[in-house]
């Protein structure tokens, strides 16, 4: 089973108490008088719908699926555990990673060691040296000798350096093995695919036993905290809005409660009216498209009631300042 990666699905806000809507809504009158030519209230009506951005939660890696937590319809918080992928190649790249970490770090050990050797045998040369100086200047030990003393503290000190760069190398392939290791614990952690939002989760698209992809989607959540309607519009009532501008919403099923919104986008260039927007009068074959963003506080406070599929109709006004019909004041649940 598989979808478009970023679908646009309908939502519908259902607010209501469980009671059936009325044949006749409340607002009938309203619209008339909105819709109807030479009206001068400001006020702008239009047929929409409820949408959100739809998240395709998908795994990093290629893998056979152990298990899928996740069932349609589900609340999940951000974080949740919505499916797992078999993990035991990646348990054993992580044990090869700790492995090595543990043999830089006896590497490390030993070019320490080495170290200490090193310095012991240059204290030895560097004693040795300045006894045959002593000597060779009181006569009592040839040039050869006291020549071959200088170069054995010379080789000496040669070795303490070459043992201390061993060191430093040995501490660089510690931080390389530590860095592996880490990655190794990434890859295993991106085996459990988790919600990285908190949303409803609107498809279960794979089962545990299947073999997927690399970033095949395994779970669809609807994203709750970003809905809004779609409004489409002509130019005359798109011209005069503006960003954030005050908006009300009135949904299908419940027509007794007025959601406030606001404007959060309006489409650079017309077009054609889709076919799926049904309205009650005929409007203009070339419109903007308009969203009607509903506040997060309030979609919070209801996020357990925004479920899929009803229409309903968004109102805007020609100007900040025009005021609202006393039909269209904010009316929630309580």
């Amino acid at each position: 089973m598989s979808l478009p990666a970023a679908c646009r699905l309908s939502l519908a806000l259902f607010l209501a108490l469980g009671l059936p809507a009325q044949a006749q809504s409340p607002f009938a009158g309203l619209l008339a008088r909105i819709e109807g030519a030479g009206d001068q209230t400001g006020v702008t009506a239009s047929n929409g719908r409820l949408e959100a951005q739809s998240v395709d939660v998908a795994g990093k890696y290629a893998g056979r699926l152990t298990e899928v937590t996740a069932a349609e319809g589900q609340m999940v918080e951000a974080g949740a555990v919505l499916a797992r992928l078999d993990d035991r190649d990646a348990q054993a790249k992580l044990l090869a990673a700790e492995a090595a970490v543990l043999q830089a770090e006896a590497a490390k050990a030993g070019a320490e060691a080495a170290v200490m050797q090193a310095q012991s045998a240059l204290d030895v040369a560097v004693t040795t040296r300045t006894r045959v100086t002593t000597l060779h200047a009181e006569g009592h030990a040839a040039q050869a000798v006291l020549d071959d003393a200088v170069n054995g503290a010379t080789a000496a000190a040669a070795s303490l350096a070459s043992a201390r760069a061993q060191v430093q190398n040995a501490t660089a392939l510690i931080a390389a093995a530590e860095a592996s290791r880490e990655q190794a614990k990434i890859a295993l952690e991106d085996l459990v695919i988790r919600a990285p939002i908190r949303g409803r989760v609107l498809y279960r698209l794979h089962e545990p036993g299947e073999v997927i992809a690399a970033g095949t989607p395994v779970v669809t959540l609807l994203d709750l905290t970003d809905v809004y309607m779609v409004l489409y519009l002509p130019a005359s009532v798109v011209g005069t809005l503006a960003l954030n501008d005050e908006a009300r919403l009135v949904l299908d099923p419940v027509p007794q409660y007025v959601v406030p919104a606001r404007v959060s986008f309006v489409a650079p260039q017309a077009q054609f009216t889709p076919k799926s927007v049904e309205t009650s009068t005929e409007r203009a074959d070339l419109v903007f498209r308009v969203k009607l963003a509903i506040p997060r506080d309030l979609l919070l406070r209801f996020a357990d009631s925004v479920k899929v599929g009803v229409r309903g109709i968004g109102f805007v006004r020609a100007t900040p300042d025009t005021p609202w019909p006393a039909d269209l004041a904010v009316k929630l649940p309580e």
